[in-house]
């Protein structure tokens, strides 16, 4: 009786854990339609839960932070991508975004910092680091001569 009973309860673990693991994808897969569908408010809860499940996917953080970019919603959108940055330190998208910000908040000496980091790491959004260099040398020289 003590061997079926142990049986039992190892197979409901196996079992819970295997869901468990798929739940949170399919949250995310969720998520990724919803936002792809443009139905962000859904996509953000998808996210929200995919994070719930699996505190470090850095995927969930990132597209919260595009949905609150489209929102207009700065401060959220940088939490999450600090939460992003801080789980996978070389996401060129993240750290684009961040770049990005830091310009909009005239934050040049984080515009540069995250420009080195950010050519050490691209592979597929090389070309926008050198458009935000270019803008910051357009304005940099105007905020210096006042």
């Amino acid at each position: 009786m003590n061997k079926i009973a142990k049986l039992s309860i190892l197979f409901y673990l196996a079992l819970n854990i295997s869901n468990f693991s798929i739940g949170n994808e399919n949250f995310f897969n969720k998520g990724l339609e919803f936002y792809n569908d443009k139905n962000y408010e859904d996509a953000r809860f998808m996210f929200e839960r995919s994070i719930v499940f699996n505190p470090k996917d850095s995927n969930s953080y990132l597209y919260l932070a595009k949905i609150y970019n489209i929102e207009e919603n700065q401060l959220k959108e940088e939490k999450n991508l600090e939460a992003t940055l801080l789980i996978e330190p070389n996401n060129e998208e993240a750290i684009l975004m961040s770049m990005k910000i830091a310009l909009e908040k005239s934050n040049y000496s984080k515009v540069k910092n995250l420009s080195e980091k950010f050519t050490k790491v691209c592979k597929k959004l090389c070309d926008a680091n050198k458009d935000i260099l270019k803008t910051l040398e357009n304005i940099e020289p105007k905020s210096n001569e006042s």
